[in-house]
């Protein structure tokens, strides 16, 4: 298990969201071992980006957008915790949203935390992810580079697969460019 380097993460947003379809988050924890490739994301910039954390500036909830690339961004909308990784060099805010994963590991727990059998539901939206994965606040923070670290992204295997991207989901005001990006035909990508 190959643990994803910080250089990753220290590049343009939008190329981390990308090159991260395929890799593998992993979340070992003492309830067990849960994992998933990455089939969706989305990619945020700082003040330029209206739809991002830090269009308006640093606050306490965002500062981390600021930090090392490869830190763990946790945030609740709605009543859900969404999961996000710090991108781009430090004092560069940026950060990657991960959308949807596709279940490898722990399936059993994830159907439990999520309360359904439907395996096509367990993780194919980022509050559902982070429901399955058992991610939520306290994970805040985490350096994801860190191999003794109790949530990483791994390099995964070999997988061939089509790479698409549209405008962001829910996004009421959002850049010219497309910024979400998606293996195309994967049925757990968000609806």
């Amino acid at each position: 298990m190959e643990i994803l380097p910080r250089s990753f993460y220290e590049r343009d947003v939008a190329m981390v969201a990308r090159d991260l379809l395929g890799k593998i988050l992993v979340h070992k924890e003492r309830e067990g071992l849960t994992s998933g490739i990455i089939v969706e994301t989305e990619a945020y910039y700082g003040e330029g980006d209206p739809a991002s954390r830090a269009a308006r500036g640093r606050t306490p909830l965002n500062e981390i957008m600021w930090g090392r690339g490869g830190l763990a961004f946790v945030y609740m909308v709605h009543g859900n915790w969404l999961f996000n990784v710090v991108a781009e060099r430090e004092g560069v805010p940026g950060a990657v949203l991960l959308r949807a994963l596709e279940p490898l590991e722990g399936i059993e727990l994830m159907r439990e935390r999520r309360q359904t059998k439907n395996d096509l539901e367990l993780t194919s939206g980022p509050g559902k992810l982070t429901k399955a994965m058992g991610i939520s606040r306290r994970h805040h923070g985490m350096d994801l580079t860190d191999a003794n670290g109790e949530l990483v992204i791994t390099k995964g295997g070999p997988l061939a697969f089509l790479i698409a991207s549209s405008h962001r989901i829910g996004v009421s005001s959002d850049l010219r460019q497309k910024l979400r990006f998606y293996i195309k035909g994967n049925p757990f990508v968000s609806r």
